[in-house]
């Protein structure tokens, strides 16, 4: 089983999964801002299936991904331009909301996917 939220990095300028990127979850809540809910690394294929516990129920509001590329990048001692990349996004019902993000060291792009 994997969380509700999960996400799937992959580098577009080597043409493979992003492994051992460090993602933070956060959701926001309007009077106490944001607070972390989970956080991991991302496997040998670029994915990261466990943010939150299995069963935890996803409310209505904003959510935050924030992936550190920039040590990704530094590993190989590769320039880039973004240390951090965040992706605030808006869960409007309890179901899975999958996140991927295609990472170069100059760009990214995101979308929600399936």
């Amino acid at each position: 089983m994997s969380s509700k939220i999960t996400t799937h990095v992959l580098d577009t300028s080597r043409g493979r999964p992003a492994a051992g990127v460090a993602v933070t979850l956060e959701g926001h809540d309007p009077k106490s801002g944001w607070s972390v809910l989970g956080r991991g690394a991302t496997d040998a294929d670029g994915r990261l299936k466990t943010l939150l516990p299995d069963g935890h129920a996803l409310t209505p509001g904003f959510y935050r991904l924030t992936f550190a590329v920039g040590a990704y990048f530094r590993v190989d001692a590769l320039p880039h331009f973004f240390p951090d990349i965040p992706i605030v996004f808006e869960v409007k019902a309890d179901e899975h909301h999958h996140v991927p993000l295609l990472v170069s060291p100059y760009g990214y792009s995101t979308y929600r996917g399936s």
